[in-house]
């Protein structure tokens, strides 16, 4: 019970600072595709900050590791958190420190109760369109045949990729800019679903509440038109014994 609070204490105490370390992380990466060239100095202070920050959640994972009372399920329960956490070590991308800090965040953030769910998707939404339109810009803007130049295109192409709409005026070139069409074109559909998901059962939720109160009322009803059948019942009686008591 102690180790579990520990765990609990932990991740309640490093929940804003670690947001706050993603808020970083995401200005470090934006940075350097504006700013495009970059200073060699605005760009290492920039990769040692992604780096920096990724190490934090690194760390975050390990302690939570050592303060879980059985480490095997939290190991089993949190792979995405691992998966994470590995990503980059595996091939040093920016764009791997970008992915991997997005689940580590979202992982962090879903275990807030207070944050909701319309909240959540609400960020989504935008994390994935800043950093989606950040990442084809990355990869679009030197390839030869792109035609996604500015931060603008960039953000245009994400909108129109995300909701599926796809007009086709500007696309992907590279293999690199496809996969994050797929991922993003994969999100807009999941988080479509979420919404729809959600509505549909707010919906079905008030739909039963009204049940609920429909079928209270008709019981009242009619549970007040049997006291007045008794009740009537009673009167006849009472007037039927004072007739014969007065014959």
């Amino acid at each position: 019970m102690s180790d579990r609070s520990a765990q609990a204490q932990w991740e309640r105490y490093t929940q804003r600072p670690l947001l706050a370390l993603a808020v970083a992380f995401a200005i470090a990466y934006a940075v350097p595709i504006v700013d495009n060239p970059a200073s060699p100095v605005l760009a290492v202070v920039c990769t040692a900050t992604e780096w920096a920050v990724w190490a934090a959640f690194a760390v975050d994972y390990l302690i939570r590791l050592a303060l879980s009372p059985r480490r095997r399920e939290f190991v089993r329960t949190h792979w995405i958190d691992l998966g994470a956490v590995v990503l980059p070590l595996l091939q040093p991308l920016r764009l791997l420190r970008m992915v991997s800090t997005l689940l580590l965040v979202g992982r962090r953030a879903r275990m807030a109760s207070q944050i909701r769910l319309t909240t959540y998707v609400a960020g989504a939404v935008v994390g994935l369109l800043m950093f989606g339109s950040l990442a084809v810009l990355s990869v679009e803007r030197d390839s030869p045949n792109g035609n996604i130049r500015t931060l603008g295109d960039a953000v245009w192409w994400s909108f129109t990729t995300m909701t599926t709409v796809g007009y086709g005026d500007h696309a992907p070139t590279t293999g690199l800019g496809r996969m994050i069409a797929v991922g993003l074109m994969l999100s807009g559909i999941a988080l479509l679903g979420v919404v729809t998901a959600n509505i549909a059962a707010w919906f079905i939720a008030r739909f039963e509440k009204d049940d609920v109160e429909e079928r209270r009322q008709t019981e009242a009803i009619a549970s007040l038109a049997e006291e007045v059948r008794l009740l009537r019942t009673e009167v006849a009686r009472l007037v039927d014994e004072r007739e014969q008591q007065r014959s």
